[in-house]
């Protein structure tokens, strides 16, 4: 609901505050006065196009902000916080508009776009004006109203085809992508089947690269190996020179030193400390000898073996170039394809799946179609009757309206098989047509508080606030009674504010607002004042004679008890 309007600087309007009913509010004033800039202010609060000529003479700005009371799961509120916006304590939505032409819009408390604006007001006003009924111009919005007067028969009916109708798409867009993919799909499995058969065959182990690197290395150099390491043993454990006398060894080397010890070593905790040392030194001589020695036993001159190290070896990187820097990354890459490949080959048995699943489901949403249409068909006959007597009430006893549900050309949508259109015969003997070229303004906005009471009604009221701007126009006497009756009527569902002329629908008002303007001679200025009761009779009277008689006040008073009794009994 919208709790406050407060408008500042947009045209005759200096700064005005209006504080708005939750049921019927009544906007009245002469002509001139502003109540389109009262109209206008709530349209650009709602995102409407800004214009630079709307900010008053002399102002730098124009500034419009309401304060407005919806619940946190309102989609008004989903919205906004989706924007930023704060929300736990109503919504506060603010436009501005400068001289220059430029536009900014908050919603609760935050900079957001004008689109956002327009978003969320989409969610909680419907502008009912002459030149703005565009729920009646669009297609698709007269299909929203039906389905919204349906209830529960349409809303099931078409949550049932939803459902069918999503799955449907999804299989039929799988299936799509299967086929397209297919010859894509036969490359890749082939590409991926042939590395898999080459690691199959070179079979390569964990770490089996780093550990051939290192055979190769010391096959490579056998002879070199076996050479250093003989040298070395010889000098170790001694061995014979050129004449084929025997020459002392590092090992007889130690021993000598620790003979020439012996005699001495008790004599000198020091030098029986070198005598250990020297000890364990031949200790260590004599293991490395025999470590040199075991080391030349096991070091082979194996051309064959060499060859198959380096071809191994050659193999491998020729793998590795392919499918990773080393041979565990090879690894990797075949486990990943041998199930990108079980993927692949699992896409046949897919399709197979796929295509009489999405033959059940076409059948299915043929008939789940068929029964929207069915329940959609009927609703539409209840919502032509229901509207075609509300419009009885409303100065067009004439008036026949009908809702025609027929196929839709393009085939199966979202919203099923059907095109919906609401149809208006304004006179007797005239063929329908769509309602939005069948009726003038002012019929185009009784039919369209018609259907607004008619679908509150029925619980189908899509937004919390509604806005008539003269939807009375050409009305008068009984008939304006009937409008404001049908205005009630629907304030008690919803609230309702309505610009009018006609003191019969002001009566019916809950809250009575009146537009006023003064001049101090140089600057005219309006301001909306909230009536009393005695205000409100002086208002009514001086919009029935112009003057505020007592013969005009005792109308006026007629007028209101007339209004409360009308009320009365349509509640009761």
């Amino acid at each position: 609901m919208l709790q406050e309007l407060r408008i500042q600087r947009l045209g005759v309007i200096d700064d005005a505050v209006l504080d708005l009913h939750p049921g019927l509010n009544v906007l009245t004033g002469e002509t001139g006065a502003g109540k389109t800039m009262v109209v206008t202010g709530l349209g650009l609060l709602l995102g409407a196009r800004a214009d630079a000529g709307l900010v008053r003479s002399g102002a730098t700005t124009a500034v419009v902000e309401g304060l407005v009371d919806v619940p946190e799961s309102h989609p008004a509120s989903l919205r906004a916080a989706e924007a930023g916006a704060e929300v736990s304590d109503g919504l506060v939505l603010v436009r501005t508009v400068s001289a220059e032409g430029r536009s900014r819009a908050h919603v609760g408390g935050r900079s957001a776009p004008v689109g956002v604006l327009a978003e969320v007001g989409e969610h909680l006003v419907a502008v009912h004006g002459q030149a703005d009924q565009w729920r009646l111009r669009h297609g698709d919005q007269h299909r929203a109203m039906l389905d919204q007067f349906g209830g529960d028969a349409v809303a099931k009916a078409l949550a049932r085809y939803v459902a069918v109708y999503d799955e449907h798409e999804a299989a039929r867009a799988e299936l799509a992508s299967l086929r397209e993919a297919a010859r894509d799909r036969a490359r890749e499995v082939e590409i991926l089947q042939h590395g898999l058969e080459q690691l199959e065959q070179l079979d390569p182990q964990p770490g089996e690269d780093a550990d051939l690197r290192v055979e190769d290395e010391r096959l490579s150099h056998a002879e070199g190996l076996r050479t250093a390491a003989a040298l070395a043993h010889d000098h170790l454990a001694g061995a014979q020179d050129y004449s084929g006398q025997e020459g002392p060894g590092a090992a007889e080397t130690v021993a000598a030193a620790r003979q020439a010890l012996a005699g001495e070593v008790d004599h000198d905790p020091a030098l029986k400390e070198l005598d250990r040392r020297l000890a364990d030194l031949g200790y260590l001589v004599a293991d490395l000898a025999a470590d040199l020695s075991s080391y030349l036993t096991d070091v082979d001159v194996d051309p064959a073996r060499l060859a198959w190290v380096q071809q191994r070896r050659a193999d491998l990187t020729a793998l590795t170039r392919k499918y990773g820097e080393t041979v565990a990354d090879a690894l990797d890459w075949g486990r990943e394809a041998a199930q990108r490949l079980d993927l692949l080959l699992g896409s046949d048995s897919r399709i197979e799946e796929l295509e009489p699943r999405l033959a059940e489901l076409d059948a299915q949403r043929t008939s789940a179609a068929q029964a929207l249409t069915t329940a959609r068909r009927k609703a539409a006959s209840r919502l032509a009757k229901a509207v075609t007597a509300e419009l009885g009430h409303l100065a067009m006893g004439q008036a026949r309206v009908e809702v025609d549900v027929s196929p839709r050309p393009s085939g199966l949508g979202r919203s099923g098989a059907d095109d919906v259109e609401i149809l208006l015969a304004a006179n007797p003997g005239t063929p329908a047509r769509t309602v939005a070229k069948a009726a003038s303004g002012g019929e185009l906005s009784r039919v369209m508080l018609a259907l607004e009471v008619v679908t509150g009604a029925a619980g189908g009221a899509d937004v919390p606030t509604f806005v008539f701007d003269e939807v009375d126009a050409g009305v008068g006497g009984t008939a304006a009674l009937d409008v404001g009756a049908r205005l009630a009527a629907l304030a008690e569902h919803a609230q309702v504010v309505v610009v009018t002329h006609l003191p019969q629908v002001a009566a019916y008002a809950d809250r009575h607002l009146v537009v006023r303007k003064a001049s101090d001679g140089h600057i005219t200025s309006s301001g909306v004042h909230a009536l009393d009761d005695d205000e409100r009779l002086r208002e009514l009277a001086r919009m029935m004679s112009g003057a505020e008689t007592e013969a005009a006040l005792d109308h006026a008073r007629e007028l209101v008890a007339a209004s409360s009794a009308r009320r009365a009994a349509a509640v009761s």
